[in-house]
């Protein structure tokens, strides 16, 4: 694993920051049976992280690696179900509750699948979850496209290649593994540093204020990146649990592309200025002036070297946003203007090894770093491109994709996934904190209501 992957992996011995991501496919029809096993089948000897469980090292040497699993069996992760009641898709949100809240088998793959027959209109729906140690959500699409087809009745089917064997490994051997991994990685750090001194040194000598200046400026980002912060800023969203409670709405792509443009900003913008409209909108509904709020938004590091790779390649930014702001294209520049600063950090470079840094350190000590880094949030964000183009899974349509990301230990996760012409926003919220879920989307889909109008 990567130092990255390994802390989603460690963290989650505290149960609120779980790390579990679902999706919901909505499906014209019920994929083939029969295909869509082979579909998976497949998926399974292309994406080796779908056949492979996780394994730690003795004496955490080095973070746990990765091994095909010897008991690999596709009918525990892939599972059929029909829906109980009216087939809404009110009604599969509710089973995808229960299923993100159920852990992992940690002797398994960390992924599962259920397939969900008896929608209304003869439709079917997909509820996919997968541990975020596997990959971030922007790899977790591109990884979904092994599984899908751009017509519904492809001439031929992929070649299905040959089934990963199993390596039986010794504990000798995993100790030996462990060692030349960490002698390698301490190898490519004192290239970097020596590369990195090499720089210094030169510019020391051109420009020794602007040496100095960027190292105070570094080190003060670094303490923003990691410092903790353990109460939310919300007087109304403080309680926290462990159950979720799922809702989506859908916009239009354009829509929701046009009022970023006035302020020249990204579609991000607009969608984190809808959301903190929706989140003042939901505070004033109980009475409560809320100023700001600290959101945590990933940011995508992902290059075109690990573009087609599982695993995580985001940076969590965490700042307070303005939600008070009731013009909607004040708060949408204000946000821009917050969000390129964030971009900007230079700390976001060190993330790898403030990764590795805290993989040295006892689990439970880890967790609660992560813990007090993660808890004082009050919500997150995220945005994830999905596929531009029609899609199908055995036959069946892909008419909608929702992401609904974990919130580790915030109240409320609200990300965007696109979807052909159409902007799916997933919610996802602590009951505990929310206590009023569907005020709450409705406050949302307001403020987004609002947002559109600027463009």
């Amino acid at each position: 694993m990567s130092d990255a992957d390994a802390l989603m992996w460690s963290i989650e011995k505290d149960p609120q920051l779980r790390s579990t991501i679902v999706w919901v496919s909505i499906l014209d029809r019920t994929p083939d049976r029969e295909r869509f096993e082979r579909v998976m089948e497949r998926a399974t000897r292309v994406v080796p992280r779908l056949r492979q469980r996780v394994l730690g090292h003795p004496y955490s040497i080095a973070p746990p690696r990765w091994e095909v699993d010897p008991n690999f069996d596709l009918d525990y992760h892939l599972r059929w179900m029909k829906v109980i009641g009216a087939g809404t898709e009110r009604e599969v949100f509710d089973l995808a509750a229960p299923i993100a809240m159920q852990g992992f088998d940690r002797a398994r793959p960390l992924w599962e699948m259920t397939v969900v027959e008896g929608l209304e209109g003869d439709r079917a729906a997909i509820i996919g979850k997968v541990h975020h140690a596997i990959t971030d959500g922007v790899g977790g699409v591109r990884l979904q496209m092994e599984m899908l087809d751009l017509e519904r009745q492809p001439a031929t089917e992929k070649p299905m290649p040959p089934a990963p064997e199993p390596e039986p490994v010794t504990e000798r051997r995993r100790i030996v593994d462990a060692m030349n991994y960490e002698a390698g990685r301490q190898a490519g750090r004192l290239r970097d540093l020596v590369h990195s001194a090499a720089t210094s040194a030169g510019k020391l000598v051109s420009d020794p204020i602007g040496v100095i200046d960027e190292s105070l400026q570094t080190a003060a980002s670094l303490g923003r990146l990691v410092a903790p912060v353990t109460e939310p800023l919300s007087p109304l969203m403080r309680d926290r649990s462990l159950s979720v409670h799922f809702d989506t709405i859908a916009i239009p792509l354009d829509e929701l592309k046009a009022p970023s443009r006035v302020v020249a900003g990204r579609l991000n913008d607009a969608f984190v200025a809808g959301v903190a409209g929706g989140l003042r909108r939901y505070h004033a509904e109980h009475g409560v002036e809320v100023d700001a709020l600290r959101m945590t938004m990933p940011i995508n590091v992902r290059t075109e070297a690990n573009a087609r790779t599982a695993g995580n390649a985001f940076v969590p930014a965490r700042f307070a946003v303005p939600v008070g702001i009731v013009d909607p294209l004040q708060r949408m520049d204000a946000i821009r203007k917050l969000v390129a600063h964030q971009r900007a950090e230079p700390a976001l470079a060190l993330t790898d090894s403030v990764a590795a840094l805290l993989n040295r350190l006892p689990t439970t000590a880890t967790t609660a770093v992560f813990g007090s880094m993660l808890k004082g949030i009050d919500f997150i964000t995220s945005n994830v491109p999905g596929a531009p183009v029609p899609v199908y899974v055995a036959g069946a349509k892909v008419q909608a994709q929702v992401a609904l990301a974990p919130m580790t230990g915030s109240a409320a996760n609200v990300t965007l996934l696109s979807h052909e012409a159409t902007c799916h926003i997933g919610i996802n919220v602590d009951p505990a904190a929310v206590t009023d879920p569907a005020l709450f989307t409705a406050c949302l889909r307001e403020s987004f209501v609002e947002i559109c109008k600027v463009g």
